[in-house]
């Protein structure tokens, strides 16, 4: 659907907030170019994240609101950094013993531990392109062995060198001492072994666009700075990709600030601006440590899909950018049900209202209807308390919950089913732990016991919530909440639960009785 301007103009989410940011530098850039440039940087040194597809849809969904702010064309640049050298030997990927031989080749020239590229930067590569495929973005793929190699940057690289002592005095300050002695902006790459050197630069010639540096062995060789036999250190080189690509936006992760701050000032003393620019703050692991691709902690792009759909993952992704977020399989059925709650809150929503709703920004303008009529949580508690993996029984309880229910007319709800069967088995299921009720929980659980054997079969969710909450008042639990957690840890095996409500009818009256009857352990009473 369409919006006025004026709204469009006043809408205030975080992604409008920063197109708003691009549209206002315009007028500096646009003379040079014909479009608007939106750039993502990922590096293969290890499998892609779901840090990488974060910034990758993030970045996305400010292109789309400038997209609605503006009809000047757009287009976004995924990079590659592929020609960096290997440094690290991932630990998450197979015979990584091998790839011990191939420290300091550029990652096009690195083995493939999967045997199934010709390189380990190609199979990287091949793997974001597929999931972003997958996704159905629109980007351009670009990578720097290519650049490098087809003479793309070579302009650039003669700038980077007629520039080399203002560099030199922009980087130098922000090194080591020891480093300092060693550092230049160019990375030579051996013509003996391949290798990306790091080695110290003992004379430049800005007439013949060349290097000096000495071979591991000793040897002094001269080398042009053209046509990929070199390299830019990482933060050079991210300023001289601005430069060349003509970037107007990027985002990276907070620990990345100091970088950027010394790239902006690079690209303009090569004679370029720098992109508007929006720091992020990091993703976590279960531990609270920074998601890492050669560590692999947290979660892989695949790992979220096996448990959750790919809106759901983009719902994540859009929350507060400006907040540190644990990114781990805990998140995924709340995300689950976030995201249907919004697109159903969507439907009923006025239009600046829809312009803040996350689901805007996860569907470009166009959310879909969500055919959910049971959240994913209840799904999950549903496995847990039958006691059953298999999806025909699940779909069993929510025929009966709901007759009218037509499977191809809900494939959320069946693509749900499934996720839920899988995050069970993997993640509630080992960590099931029932707790013994102790002699007021006895008595409570025997009293709801009885008065579900009372009350008709199409007693309404509303309903069974305020006999569950009656009981808990009755039998004086100083804090309701109290009540409700040990229910959920005698009935169920863990510390959260659903709206026990909602549960006992999508469950069964008689279900829920034969739940207590076991977790009693009941023998007489019946």
């Amino acid at each position: 659907m369409s919006f006025n301007p004026e709204m469009l103009n006043t809408a205030n989410s975080w992604p409008f907030v920063e197109a708003k940011r691009v549209l206002k530098r315009i007028p500096k850039v646009l003379d040079k170019k014909e479009f608007v440039c939106f750039q993502t940087g990922y590096g293969p040194s290890g499998l892609p994240h779901i840090g990488t597809f974060g910034e990758v849809v993030r970045t996305t969904m400010v292109k789309n609101a400038f997209e609605c702010l503006s009809d000047i064309p757009t287009k976004l640049i995924c990079f590659s950094d592929d020609l960096d050298g290997l440094r690290k030997v991932p630990t998450n990927v197979p015979r990584s013993v091998n790839l011990d031989q191939d420290l300091d080749l550029p990652l096009t020239k690195v083995r493939d531990p999967f045997k199934q590229y010709k390189s380990f930067g190609d199979h990287n590569n091949a793997k974001l392109k597929e999931f972003l495929d997958q996704y159905k973005f629109q980007y351009e793929f670009e990578s720097a062995t290519a650049k490098y190699g087809d003479g793309s940057f070579d302009d650039a690289l003669m700038i980077v060198l007629d520039n080399y002592e203002r560099i030199m005095e922009v980087m130098l300050p922000s090194l080591r001492s020891e480093r300092q002695q060693t550092y230049s902006p160019f990375l030579p790459i051996s013509p003996k072994n391949g290798r990306v050197l790091q080695v110290p630069i003992e004379a430049i010639n800005k007439t013949s666009g060349t290097i000096v540096y000495k071979e591991p062995d000793g040897e002094k060789v001269e080398l042009s700075v053209k046509g990929g036999n070199v390299k830019l250190q990482w933060k050079p080189d991210w300023a001289m990709r601005w430069f060349v690509l003509g970037v107007d936006y990027e985002m990276f992760g907070k620990d990345l600030i100091p970088s950027a701050e010394l790239a902006s000032k690079i690209c303009k003393i090569m004679g370029g601006t720098p992109p508007e620019l929006l720091n992020y703050e990091l993703f976590l692991d279960e531990h609270g440590q920074k998601i890492s691709k050669s560590k692999g902690n947290g979660l892989s792009i695949e790992d979220w899909l096996r448990y959750a759909d790919q809106d759901s993952l983009s719902y994540f992704m859009f929350q507060k950018p400006k907040t540190a977020k644990r990114l781990f399989f805990d998140v995924i059925p709340r995300m689950m049900d976030d995201y249907h709650q919004s697109l159903k809150k969507y439907e009923e929503q006025n239009d600046e209202e829809k312009l803040r709703n996350p689901v805007w920004h996860v569907h470009s303008g166009v959310p879909p209807r969500s055919d959910m009529v049971i959240s994913f949580s209840m799904l999950l508690n549903l496995v847990s308390a039958s006691g059953s993996e298999e999806e025909t029984t699940l779909w069993g309880f929510i025929n009966r919950y709901a007759p009218n229910i037509n499977r191809n007319e809900h494939p959320d709800l069946v693509k749900a089913v499934k996720y839920a069967v899988r995050y069970y088995k993997d993640f509630v299921k080992p960590k099931k732990k029932f707790k013994k009720a102790n002699e007021k929980e006895r008595e409570a659980l025997l009293d709801l016991y009885t008065r579900l054997g009372s009350v008709s079969n199409s007693i309404g969710k509303d309903e069974l919530q305020s006999l569950v909450f009656a009981v808990g008042k009755e039998h004086n639990f100083d804090e309701l909440k109290d009540w409700f957690i040990s229910m959920y840890e005698i009935l169920l095996g863990t510390k959260t639960g659903p709206r026990l409500g909602g549960f006992i009818a999508l469950y069964g009256i008689k279900e829920t009785r034969d739940l207590i009857y076991e977790k009693l352990e009941l023998s007489t009473f019946k």
